[in-house]
This record gives C-alpha cells, structure tokens and sequence, in this order.
C-alpha cells in the first residue's frame, strides 16, 4: 500500500511562510509529479513527507496511519536525490545492499534484494564495479536500486535527472516510467521540467508559492487549465497570450492560444505580423512572430513550412482551441 494524505500541511521558517496550506490525496500505485517554477515550494513539500523537514501544523497520512511526527525510517519511504550520493570506495553491489545492512538483515536477504533490483535496473553485470566506472545514467540507477531494496510503500524522487546529458534525461525518464509500471509503487516525482511532468505522470500536481494551483492528468491540465499561471506552465513551446483589442473583442482581460493551435497563411488570417527567427528542426518548425500591435508568439507548423525572416504571415486560432482569462489570470 502507498496511499499519502495530506490535511491543511504548513510549513514555515520562521516568519516566513512557505507552504500556507496543502490538501492533496495520493492514491495507491499512482506516479504523481510536484511540478512548478523555482521557489514554488515542491522540494519542501517533499521533504515534509519524507519526514526530513518538521510540519508547521497540519497531518500527513501513509495508508490510514497518522506519520505528521514520525521519524523518517518509520514512514516506510524511500527517497531518490539529484545527487547521487554513492561510495565510491565501495562496489554497485555494497553500495545497493547498505541501507538492507544498516537495518541488520541476513547476507543472504540482501543478496537477493541486490540481485531482484539488479534485474530489474539491467544492473546485474556492473554489480562488482564501482561508482567511478560507471556512466551517469547507470549511478542513478544505482540509487534507485538503493530505494528499491527496501521494498517502501512509496518512492520520492528529487529531481532526479537534473545531473545528465539531455539523452541520458530522455532515457532514464522512459526507464523510472517502465520501473513504475513493474513495480505497481506509488512514486511521487519532483521537477521543474514540464515535460517530465507531462510524459511520465498519472496525476500532475502544479505548485506556485507554495499553493497547489492545479491538480488532474496531464492532458487534463493541457486541455482545461484552471487559470493563467496553469496555461502558460504546461505545454511546451509555452501558450501565446493576447490582450488589449484582440481580447477585449472576445469579452476577456486575455486570450491564450498554443502555438500548435495556429492556422498559418501567408494571404490572410485574424492577426497578422512578421517572421522574426524560424526554428526549423525536421519535423517541425516553431516560428517567432512579432504581431502588428506589438504582440510577440510563437507558431508551430509543419517542417516543411515556407517561411523565412521577414516574411509576412497571419495566424487564425483553430476552431474551439482559444483560451480565455479575466483580470485575475482565472480561466473563463
């Protein structure tokens, strides 16, 4: 079981108050992701879980058992964090068994924890080596085996892949998705990479200042944000938003549309303006358009798209796709 719940959380240092107040439920077996700019808060919360920070006031519940002040060997987690934090005198092996050793249990249950993990982290053949001799992606699964050896009822990754290669990012976000359907474990993950968020959670949790602004699945935030903040956070190139006349017309403070969501002609459209760079990256171009009142956007067209700087394009908001926002940044 790996249900976590969390009633009116606070957290503050001091005067200054960090976390005013979180209610959020985790269900058994979901990959939910803590996402948000820098500062929001989401490696604090985290942490409150973990039991590595106090709680200002507030519960935490872990599969009905109140933990708000429980130390944090007894919350049956395990934490993975951006640094890796292996031994490098000792080997894959040692290093995946230690905590097992820590807790006291027999040579060969920690065999077989290492070799389970070893399996399923494709780790078996560098067990004799050390730290050193591996590749960044293989020391983090290192560290995950380490997590996965103490059989918790959840998993907390700390922006885990902040240390590797853009390829090695891609790759181990594919590998802790495959981990998470193998092991059925509720997995809470921590990054401000929106991206991440979209491809590897069941459940997006979307944080500014501390306070949750938004949570659903993935496409449920893509397709219905609930305010402004949520809009532009999720999706990547990040949403257009128009204001003045153009918004006015349409009865709101702003209107927001994705640059996928662009109709493009070089003839005629409901805003026109010139190509400023023209991103052309094989399967898709994203053009930067300064709008004829000023306004800038990014388009998404096709790869192929025949526009260069300086020519004169118009845009059209496809059918149903438009967003609208009042003066609070709240959706319409």
């Amino acid at each position: 079981m790996g249900s976590i719940t969390l009633e009116q959380v606070c957290k503050s240092f001091g005067e200054v108050e960090v976390i005013p107040g979180v209610d959020l439920q985790i269900e058994d077996g979901e990959f939910v992701v803590f996402v948000g700019p820098s500062g929001c808060g989401k490696s604090t919360l985290l942490r409150l879980i973990a039991g590595l920070e106090d709680v200002t006031s507030g519960r935490i519940v872990i599969d009905g058992q109140d933990v708000t002040v429980a130390p944090p060997s007894r919350r049956k987690l395990a934490m993975v964090f951006q640094s890796y934090a292996l031994y490098p005198h000792m080997s894959v092996r040692k290093n995946i068994a230690f905590p097992l050793k820590m807790a006291g249990l027999s040579a060969d249950e920690q065999e077989r924890r290492v070799q389970h993990a070893a399996g399923i982290l494709n780790l078996t053949d560098y067990l004799d080596r050390r730290p050193g001799q591996l590749s960044g992606g293989q020391r983090q699964r290192v560290a995950i085996g380490r997590a996965i050896v103490r059989e918790p009822s959840a998993f907390l990754f700390d922006e885990p892949l902040s240390n590797l290669d853009a390829a090695l990012r891609v790759n181990m976000r594919v590998e802790i998705s495959e981990l998470h359907k193998k092991l059925a474990t509720t997995m809470i993950y921590v990054t401000h990479d929106q991206v991440e968020a979209m491809t590897m959670a069941d459940k997006i949790v979307v944080l500014r200042a501390g306070r949750i602004e938004q949570v659903g699945s993935p496409l449920e935030l893509y397709r219905r944000p609930a305010n402004r903040f949520v809009a532009g956070f999720i999706g990547s190139p990040n949403m257009n938003f128009l204001e003045g006349e153009a918004a006015a017309r349409l009865g709101a403070h702003a209107i927001g549309v994705r640059p996928e969501h662009f109709r493009l002609s070089m003839s005629e459209g409901a805003f026109a303006g010139r190509v400023g760079v023209a991103e052309h990256l094989g399967s898709d171009t994203f053009l930067h358009v300064d709008l004829d009142d000023g306004t800038h956007v990014v388009a998404r067209a096709e790869g192929e798209f025949p526009a260069s700087h300086g020519d004169r394009i118009h845009l059209t908001p496809q059918d149903g796709r438009l967003y609208r926002f009042d003066q609070n940044g709240s959706a319409l």
